[in-house]
């Protein structure tokens, strides 16, 4: 049984995209905008293609998420009809997903430094007291 169940799934040919409305079971108050593209992407193929969340709608009492989803083959024709205030959004959060990224990386280091440095006094404390 998978997660996403497709609600709808229309070919707009007047606005050359696809028009997808997903239904998510169990992920209410879990699933994040771009965790949902990943899962679109994965579900129907959609590699290479401009996949923008419109809109994702936690039921009231149930713990499912409906997500609508707008599909075009070129990013030039989508930023042409959708708002740009959600593709600013878009991109700051992956921004932010970049940065924790690499957040992690410098973190693990900075351990293992200060992890070496305790190292290095207590073997001076070490040598010192044979002396």
């Amino acid at each position: 049984m998978s997660i996403i169940e497709t609600v709808t799934d229309v070919d707009n040919t007047f606005l050359s995209r696809r028009e997808l409305t997903c239904n998510f079971a169990g992920l209410a108050g879990k699933l994040r905008k771009l965790e949902a593209i990943d899962m679109i992407t994965k579900e129907f193929n959609l590699d290479g293609k401009v996949i923008i969340p419109i809109r994702l709608k936690t039921h009231v009492g149930k713990p499912t998420v409906t997500g609508t989803f707008y599909v075009y083959e070129d990013e030039g024709l989508a930023k042409k009809h959708v708002n740009p205030t959600i593709f600013s959004r878009l991109d700051k959060t992956k921004a932010k997903q970049a940065e924790e990224a690499q957040e992690v990386p410098a973190e693990e280091t900075t351990t293992t430094e200060s992890s070496d440095k305790a190292v290095s006094s207590e073997e001076k404390k070490q040598e010192e007291k044979p002396e």
